[in-house]
C-alpha cells in the first residue's frame, strides 16, 4: 500500500538514538563490575580518558564510537525537554 505521504528523516533522532542506546550500554556493563556508572561516564565526558570506562562486554569501544560533545549535546536537551 502506498501513501501519498512524505517521511521525514531526522538525523538529530537518530543521534538520540545512537548516544541513548550507547549510554545505556556502558552505564549497564559498567554497573555490572560494580563501579558506579554516573562517576565513570562524568570523568570519561570531562577529561576525555576511556580509563574512566571499563572494557567489558566492549563499553569502552561503544562509548569512544559517539562524539563526547554530542553526548553532552543530547544529555542536555534530554534534561532541558524533561524539565520544562
Amino acid at each position: 500500500m502506498e501513501s501519498d505521504k512524505t517521511n521525514l528523516f531526522s538525523v538529530l533522532d537518530l543521534d538520540v538514538k545512537v548516544v541513548k542506546d550507547a549510554l545505556k550500554e556502558v552505564y549497564d556493563a559498567l554497573e555490572e563490575r560494580g563501579y558506579n556508572p554516573t562517576n565513570q561516564i562524568v570523568g570519561y565526558l570531562i577529561s576525555g580518558d576511556p580509563g574512566y570506562i571499563s572494557s567489558y562486554k566492549d563499553a569502552r569501544g561503544k562509548i569512544q564510537e559517539v562524539d563526547r560533545a554530542k553526548i553532552v549535546e543530547i544529555l542536555l536537551m534530554e534534561f532541558q525537554k524533561n524539565n520544562r
